[in-house]
């Protein structure tokens, strides 16, 4: 299959090129050349088929023409070693715990993924790769994770100091070998940034080959549609007839762009909510018409904590440029500070369930935007016990820490700071080689 950038200014590429580009020469983003509609017979089965079963069938439509059938279902169990439970939080609402591997945050789907095809397309003599990866927290830690110790792979994480917690911070900046932390004296978007301008930058691309691991990288992003054809089997599984909705806390916005790829290949979602903090360019857009970035600001679910999301172009471009096809989609709620706290502690209150500050955006959401006969889903994106402090003041509780998180926080912390401009960053990069 042949992937086009957003702009339409450079050529189509293979999936290998897209993947070890990353960015398109033209500044835009990789899209494949067609989603396949899967056939309603797989639906109709889909609840007795196991979750591998079901993420092997959504990897063939969009892999299956450039990765070897057998390779690809290794890659895709690989990436899948852990569960993606859904759990009934109150009559009409559903939790995807997504935070269930090994740094508990549901970028490990797609950043094992990634690394498990970046280092199948080398081995095919792609050559070694310089990974650039830009994190509001949750990012650098799968990234950083899952490519820990690939051979041929050096990943450079970028995170902006003071911003990312403590935990967050420790599973990225402790382990060494082929991972590097830049300590970057700004906010995500100037990480994003810099990353980006390293992309299109001549010198830069001919002294190293790079490639990013954040949702730019249709190895990252593609991936993450594979658990919502999951949670759609569980809802089937337990007899849920009413329409699903799916609740998605959003930043950057790869992850509810999976979603509508899903959607776009027959997963019967009735609709999308994007649920956003204090950053609500989308929900600004959805509203005006009118798409206005802005810096971003600090909140308490910092990994969405983002004022320029990438993928908002490809949400764009599969909707033809059209605000009013986008609304019939996706709806946008926004949350400050104080209203997620209130819902940490409300919900523990009132369910018996703990919510992350990001799960608890999405989890509002549904409780304003949930209809009769339909039944919602939010994506509880990380571990409570990755925002101890926050989670832990709002829940009025003490909170266990799960032994591999306890684990990281034993590391000791190694970084290094970098002012935010890119010629800084371009002489760091320099003196690596």
């Amino acid at each position: 299959m042949k992937y086009y950038s957003t702009r339409r200014c450079a050529p189509e590429v293979s999936l290998s090129e897209a993947v070890v580009r990353g960015l398109a020469p033209d500044k835009g983003l990789y899209m494949p050349e067609r989603i396949e509609r899967l056939s309603d017979a797989f639906f109709d089965g889909i609840a007795s088929l196991s979750d591998h079963e079901i993420a092997c069938r959504v990897a063939d439509a969009f892999f299956g023409e450039d990765i070897p059938r057998e390779e690809l279902h290794r890659i895709v169990c690989d990436t899948l070693s852990f569960d993606t439970p859904v759990v009934q939080v109150d009559e009409s609402i559903r939790s995807l715990e997504l935070f269930h591997g090994p740094t508990l945050a549901f970028k490990d789907v797609g950043a094992r993924f990634m690394a498990r095809m970046l280092s199948h397309f080398i081995g095919s003599g792609a050559g070694p790769v310089t990974v650039l990866v830009a994190t509001s927290g949750d990012t650098g830690s799968a990234v950083a994770n899952g490519f820990l110790g690939v051979e041929g792979i050096d990943v450079i994480v970028l995170y902006p100091k003071g911003k990312v917690s403590e935990i967050q911070e420790k599973q990225f900046t402790t382990l060494g070998r082929n991972i590097t932390a830049l300590e970057i004296d700004g906010t995500f978007d100037d990480c994003q940034r810099l990353v980006k301008s390293a992309f299109l930058d001549e010198e830069l691309n001919r002294r190293f080959r790079l490639t990013s691991a954040n949702s730019i990288n249709v190895a990252r992003f593609l991936p993450q549609a594979f658990y919502y054809f999951i949670a759609y089997a569980a809802l089937r599984r337990t007899g849920e007839t009413r329409e699903a909705v799916f609740s998605v806390p959003s930043g950057n916005f790869g992850n509810i762009t999976a979603g509508l790829f899903a959607r776009r290949m027959g997963l019967p979602v009735k609709r999308f909510v994007a649920a956003n903090n204090r950053n609500d360019i989308f929900l600004q857009y959805l509203r005006t018409g009118i798409y206005s970035p802005r810096p971003s600001v600090a909140t308490i679910a910092n990994a969405m904590d983002v004022g320029d999301p990438s993928n908002f172009a490809r949400i764009l471009d599969l909707y033809g440029g059209s605000v009013e096809a986008i609304r019939s989609n996706i709806e946008g709620y926004a949350y400050d500070d104080d209203r997620i706290r209130e819902a940490i502690g409300e919900t523990l209150e009132s369910t018996g369930y703990l919510l992350d500050p990001h799960g608890a955006c999405g989890y509002l959401a549904l409780r304003e935007s949930l209809r009769e006969n339909e039944v919602g889903i939010f994506l509880e994106t990380a571990h409570p016990a990755k925002f101890l402090a926050t989670v832990e003041a709002a829940a009025g509780r003490k909170i266990d820490i799960p032994q591999r998180l306890a684990a990281f926080m034993e590391g000791e912390k190694r970084s290094v700071e970098l002012p935010s401009d890119f010629e800084s960053f371009k002489r760091y990069l320099r003196q690596r080689e």
